[in-house]
């Protein structure tokens, strides 16, 4: 089986594994109390959280483990609108926000609109953050279903001018991609770096207004020890590898746009082709069933996303394929990583376009 769907969770680093058995020793007991066990287990903790503060140049004291991205993102904005209730209730956010986002958002969202390579509409963002009521702003750093990255300083520049905090989604670009500053709240996930499932980062800027949903505050201490020490050292790994992975998967990335889109009929390739991750690609097949093509390729032996990156079980339409006003059909989303091959990429390409003419031809679609 070949692996390209590393968006959603990117293979165990060696670096996190090596570190998560050593600290199954060490880290077992509660780092909250006072005998010696729970304080050798809170200098590891301590550690694991000076070292993640370090690479995103934060300070220690505003960084907390969180149980994974989708909790990380709940308190973000949950805490950050509870935070600020007396300016308002509002959350503004682009189009192409996750979903944990956007149920934490509920009926306080005021989407705003993304153009086609889904890139955020900066001219609309600077009067939606200046409406009233807005208390919060949220914008995802890179799109998790198409790589455009956003344009985060721009949109922070116009938060500052209307006074409004701005939270920033950077699970697909912590690793990968710096991110640029801003940001009064930034939440990521281990497991797109190469970390163990099951740990997340809230990132609270001192001087941010935020508001815990537990009475003494984040419970981190409740948290899997082990697996935030394997966290934070597949983050220092991952970084130091980032140019030298960029450099490495960014042509591969671009082999699959050019060649998908000379050897498939009716494919639309989305996403902006120059400002991007350099990892994930996504194309729209015309007249193709996405659940029939998951499955087909997933018989060929390649393991790829169809549908919202968060919903792909259900396959419903993506929601951010649709703001952005593309095919949100048959489309197919591969993303690459530090044990993918050129033969694993052009073994798919090879095989894909059969694929698809098979589905069309079942579906008796022909002639394309």
């Amino acid at each position: 089986m070949t692996y390209f769907d590393a968006a959603a969770a990117a293979p165990l680093h060696p670096v996190a594994r090596q570190a998560l058995l050593a600290a199954l020793d060490d880290g077992w007991a509660d780092s909250g109390k006072l005998y010696s066990q729970a304080r050798r287990a809170r200098q590891l903790l301590d550690a694991a959280r000076a070292t993640t503060a370090e690479i995103l140049r934060v300070r220690p004291d505003e960084l907390t483990f969180t149980s994974g991205g989708t909790e990380a993102a709940h308190s973000a904005v949950l805490g950050g609108l509870a935070g600020r209730r007396r300016a308002g209730e509002r959350l503004v956010h682009s189009a192409i926000e996750h979903s944990a986002v956007l149920y934490a958002a509920s009926d306080a969202g005021v989407p705003v609109a993304v153009d086609r390579l889904g890139r955020l509409d900066l001219d609309a963002w600077r009067e939606a953050v200046k409406g009233p009521g807005v208390a919060l702003a949220a914008l995802i750093s890179a799109s998790h279903e198409v790589g455009t990255v956003q344009p985060v300083a721009e949109a922070a520049e116009a938060c500052a001018a209307a006074g409004v905090p701005l939270y920033v989604d950077a699970a697909q670009s912590v690793g990968r991609i710096p991110v640029p500053d801003g940001w009064s709240l930034l939440t990521a996930s281990a497991r797109k770096w190469g970390g163990p499932a099951g740990v997340g980062l809230l990132v609270i800027r001192k001087g941010a207004r935020w508001r815990s949903r537990y009475p003494d505050g984040e419970r981190e201490t409740c948290r899997d020890l082990p697996a935030m020490v394997a966290a934070a050292a597949a983050l220092r790994a991952v970084t130091a590898e980032q140019a030298a992975e960029a450099a490495r998967l960014a042509p591969l990335v671009d082999k699959i746009r050019r060649v998908v889109a000379a050897t498939v009929p009716d494919v639309e390739v989305v996403g902006d082709p120059d400002d991007r991750l350099p990892h994930l690609v996504t194309f729209s097949c015309l007249y193709v069933d996405g659940e029939a093509l998951l499955h087909a390729l997933d018989r060929r032996g390649f393991a790829v996303s169809s549908g919202s990156s968060c919903t792909s079980s259900t396959l419903r339409p993506s929601h951010v394929l649709e703001a952005m006003g593309v095919l949100s059909h048959g489309n197919v989303r591969v993303s690459l990583h530090r044990e993918t091959t050129e033969a694993d990429v052009d073994r798919f390409l090879s095989e894909l376009p059969g694929v698809v003419a098979d589905l069309r031809a079942e579906a008796g679609v022909v002639g394309l």
